[in-house]
């Protein structure tokens, strides 16, 4: 009798040295759906100006040209002329061109020589095929040569030599698909980033081109709009390496936000990246949280996703000391929504569950809820700088190239861009994996000639 009596107070007083917590376990809920972020617009402003066009024209229009025309037989004429000179006017949409030319003709018994002006009018376009033209050119040459203009034949040769310049002019074809399709393929390519063990692509997705009207100021300017629609994909398809499709035909459009441009792509994170950065913040696997008892630590972090909030559950155990020693062990869950602070994925409202709260308060041994809570947040933080990168590089320096306009001759255009701020717009926690939104600002500009 007296045995058992002893080992049944054994028994008590061991059932008195220890406590124990174990809420429930949040489950595993689907989250609100989310989409993709809306279209966006890569804006590319072109800037011609009237050197880059007299430039082009110098190269694709002839410096010189002959034919023949009847006078007592058949005659030979030629002409030479000097660069154009090129001015603008936006009230009419069209542009200018003016050269001096010298004229010869053969005659019988004498060669002659006489000057010419010809100036010309043309309206600027852009076909749905990326070509620029000058549509509908219309050419006068004039001469203040008195034989020339009182001459029979006079008219013929001015005429003929109109029609040749005017042709030219109208044939006159400058192919920006070559260095538009070089953006597009730099654009298209998916930017990889590392989202724990797994590999994770960024793709911008091409979904149109857009032109705005044209400005004639000194120059020639004209916006266009790559309409991209971005997405991201967990793990990233392995794809065999296929032909970039062409780019779709150039839409003629009202009006095109100029200036500097937003495009907001969205990255991931795994949570097992959030659980492995918060075990770092454990030493040796342990966090010791509380002062009043420096034996408590928390231990075995584990991150996951319920109904669009992130929930850390983590393991209870140690001692503390109240007249006797007492064992505390169990588990706690903590959920919150994420954000993203200075680059650092937090999550700053982390607080115990309503049924870790419940099961806390019915402890004997009370414990140092804020400073467990701040600990944890503080322990739960992932550096996302590395995947913001990638994104700048892809803007900035993928979108920089340099390209001539007609072949191997005459001027190279450049394609220009700057980012500017980037910034995480949103987290949105996933059953899977979190999905960051970043909005990145930029501008970019292609110029004929390279300045």
């Amino acid at each position: 009798m007296r045995a058992c009596f002893v080992l049944r107070c054994l028994l008590l007083l061991c059932a008195a040295c220890s406590e124990a917590v174990y809420p429930p376990r949040p489950p595993v809920l689907p989250g609100p759906p989310v989409a993709d972020p809306p279209s966006s617009r890569v804006v590319l402003h072109l800037v011609l100006s009237g050197e880059g066009l007299s430039q082009l024209l110098q190269v694709a229009v002839p410096q010189a040209g002959e034919g023949t025309f009847s006078f007592l037989g058949t005659r030979k004429y030629r002409w030479q002329r000097r660069p154009f000179e090129v001015r603008f006017d936006q009230a009419q949409g069209r542009i200018g061109v003016r050269a001096e030319v010298q004229g010869q003709v053969e005659l019988p018994g004498a060669t002659l020589s006489f000057p010419l002006t010809v100036a010309a009018e043309a309206q600027p376009v852009l076909t749905s095929e990326y070509r620029a033209l000058l549509q509908a050119p219309l050419v006068v040459v004039t001469s203040d040569d008195r034989l020339l203009r009182a001459a029979e034949w006079g008219a013929g040769v001015l005429g003929l030599i109109r029609t040749s310049i005017e042709q030219q002019l109208r044939d006159l074809r400058v192919d920006l698909r070559p260095m538009l399709q070089e953006a597009h393929a730099r654009l298209a390519q998916p930017v990889r980033f590392l989202v724990g063990e797994a590999e994770a692509c960024a793709s911008l997705g091409l979904q149109g081109v857009e032109a705005g009207p044209t400005v004639l100021a000194g120059g020639l300017e004209k916006d266009l709009a790559f309409v991209v629609a971005p997405s991201v994909m967990l793990p990233c398809p392995a794809q065999a390496a296929q032909a970039l499709p062409p780019l779709p035909p150039l839409h003629n459009v009202v009006s095109v936000p100029s200036g500097p441009f937003e495009v907001t792509v969205p990255i991931a994170a795994s949570y097992a990246e959030l659980q492995k950065a918060m075990g770092l913040a454990f030493a040796g696997g342990r966090l010791f949280f509380s002062r009043e008892h420096p034996e408590l630590y928390l231990e075995h972090p584990e991150v996951y996703a319920s109904g669009g909030q992130i929930v850390v559950k983590l393991h209870l155990d140690g001692h503390v000391q109240k007249g006797l020693r007492v064992r505390l062990k169990g588990d706690l869950y903590l959920s919150g929504h994420p954000e993203v602070r200075d680059n650092h994925l937090q999550v700053p409202d982390l607080e115990p569950t309503v049924e870790t709260r419940s099961a806390l308060l019915r402890l004997k041994t009370a414990l140092d809820a804020e400073s467990l809570r701040r600990q944890v947040r503080q322990a739960l933080q992932l550096d996302i700088s590395a995947r913001l990168q990638p994104l700048r590089d892809r803007l900035s320096k993928e979108l920089s190239l340099s390209r001539p306009l007609l072949g191997d001759k005459g001027p190279s255009a450049c394609l220009r861009a700057e980012v500017g701020r980037v910034e995480v717009t949103g987290v949105h926690a996933h059953d899977s994996y979190l999905r960051l939104y970043v909005r990145i600002g930029a501008r970019a500009a292609a110029y004929l000639p390279c300045p």
